[in-house]
Order: structure tokens, then C-alpha cells, then sequence
């Protein structure tokens, strides 16, 4: 059995991926793929995770989680999508890190079935924009000064938390991709969690994209694409730049700063060392990095 966890990042899916998965409930069933609505996993994962702090669940204890999460009899394949399978918001740069839980955060969840096949995914964001959008979510926090006592932005480094991954659970798949290229290889992604065939069609396909693109965008694409069928996903990904680069909504795709001290020097010195990581990341051992 393979078991699939969506780590998030915050702000980068906001569940988009995985009620798109659930769309495909009956089609992913076929092929031996479980996914079941968050309210029916997240509480009972959470309390067996946290009970077992990296104790390996017994036997008796992994059926009594997958009676509760599932209705089938048997999967091969289980997917399970939480944002907060890690920490909340607020705890996302403690220690001058990203994720600095991540590590024996992982370890916990590969715990509860040790003896399968685990998988860990998850979309990275540029901090220019990852660290606002996370005090946006802090809502606790009023002060964007006061939210960055203690973290100094351009020490921030995902491969230092995906390597923390691949230390703690070298066994373990990792699958990451930038969210800034999710409009592009969306499918992809989709694809990947859920252990879908290249040829399997996808309900809700254009989904993510109609929420960053005009309704008159995603109709025409959609009818160039049922009149001009594209044969790999290089060739979807072409076709998706082009109308974005006309029916983009500017709202959803354009970033507005507007916090203390967050200038456009500071987003692009931030978004150079992003880029700069993201090569290291191509060269962390043992990451599955999707990218367009």
C-alpha cells in the first residue's frame, strides 16, 4: 500500500488539488486510489499522530484508522491532503526557518503505517510572497513587524527543509514543484498524487485555472484544445502560457505589497535567493521535482 501525504505549503493550494482528486472519486476507486473528504481523515489522523509521537502504529491500530477514513475494503493507494499535517500558520517560521518541525514532523506521520509506502508532497512558494501571504493567514497577528521578530527573510532556504525531509524519512518519496508553476503542470501534479495513467481523463481539469483566468479565456481554450488535442503535457503547458498570457485575470495573478519595509528591492533580492535554491533543490537526492 502506498499512502500519499499533501504537506501543503500554507498559501499555495488552499485545497484546490485535492477537491479536484475528490471529483475523481469514483474514477480513482477504479484504479485502486482512496481519497475521502477532509472531515472524514484530518481529526482522526491528527489524534493517532500526535498519540504516537514516532511509535510505530500497531497493526490493530492502522485498521481501526483506515475503517475510519475509508469505506472500501482495500487500496492501493490512500491520499490524504493537510496543510496543517505539519504546524499552523503562525509556526511556519519559527526558529529562522521554514518548517523547523518538518523534520520530526514526518518521522510522526510515517508512523502511523510504517510498513507502506509513504509519500510526502508539496509546493514551495517564493518567500517574496510566501512570507506576506502568511501573515495575511495570521490573523492573530496585526503588526507585520512584530510577525517578523526573530526571522530574517533572506536566511530562509526551502532545500534546508526539504533536506530536512529527506534526512528524516529517507525511505520516503519526495514530490515537489514551485507553486508559481501549478497553472502550468497542474495535471501533472494531479496525476502524480493520485497514481493516475497518462491517458486517464481528469474531471476538473481546467479547474485551478479558471480562478486565475476570464470565463471567456477558459472557453476558448477549452474549445481550442477539444479542436487541436495536444499529445503531451510540454505541448498542454504551450497552450495554457498562451491564454493565460491574453485572459489572465489581473487581480489573480498580479502582487501587490503593501507592508512595512516590503519594497520591490526586497522582492527581488528574496526571489533571486529563491532561484538560487531552487537549484540546490534539483540536487537534493532522491526529490521528484515536477516543473513545466
Amino acid at each position: 500500500m502506498q499512502v500519499v501525504y499533501h504537506l501543503g505549503a500554507h498559501c499555495t493550494d488552499e485545497d484546490k488539488l485535492f477537491r479536484c482528486l475528490l471529483k475523481n472519486k469514483g474514477a480513482l476507486a477504479k484504479i485502486g486510489t482512496m481519497v475521502s473528504g477532509p472531515g472524514r481523515y484530518r481529526r482522526v489522523l491528527r489524534e493517532a499522530i500526535n498519540a504516537l509521537k514516532g511509535v510505530p502504529a500497531t497493526p490493530e491500530l492502522q485498521e481501526d484508522v483506515l475503517a475510519a477514513v475509508m469505506d472500501e475494503d482495500h487500496a492501493d493507494r490512500l491520499v490524504f491532503s493537510n496543510e496543517q499535517f505539519i504546524c499552523a500558520a503562525r509556526a511556519v517560521l519559527a526558529e529562522n526557518r521554514i518548517y523547523p518541525q518538518m523534520g520530526e514532523k514526518v518521522q510522526w506521520i510515517s508512523a502511523l503505517f510504517p510498513d507502506a509506502g509513504n509519500e510526502f508532497f508539496i509546493g514551495i512558494a517564493n518567500p517574496a510572497t510566501f512570507i506576506p501571504d502568511l501573515f495575511g493567514r495570521c490573523k492573530e497577528e496585526s503588526d507585520f513587524g512584530g510577525f517578523l521578530t526573530g526571522v530574517t527573510p533572506t536566511d530562509l532556504r526551502w532545500s534546508d527543509t526539504l533536506t530536512a525531509i529527506r534526512s528524516a524519512v529517507p525511505d520516503a518519496r519526495l514530490v515537489v514543484w514551485c507553486n508559481e508553476d501549478t497553472p502550468l503542470i497542474w495535471p501533472e501534479i494531479l496525476r502524480e498524487m493520485g497514481g493516475m495513467p497518462a491517458e486517464m481523463p481528469i474531471e476538473g481539469e481546467n479547474d485551478f485555472l479558471a480562478t486565475i483566468m476570464s470565463d471567456e479565456g477558459v472557453t476558448r481554450m477549452e474549445s481550442y484544445l477539444a479542436t487541436h488535442p495536444v499529445k503531451t503535457p510540454q505541448q498542454r503547458q504551450r497552450v495554457v502560457t498562451a491564454f493565460l498570457d491574453k485572459y489572465a485575470r489581473p487581480d489573480a495573478v498580479e502582487v501587490v505589497m503593501d507592508l512595512p519595509g516590503w519594497n520591490e528591492a526586497t522582492v527581488e533580492t528574496l526571489t533571486q535567493l529563491y532561484l538560487e535554491d531552487l537549484e540546490r533543490i534539483r540536487m537534493v537526492e532522491g526529490v521528484t521535482f515536477i516543473a513545466p
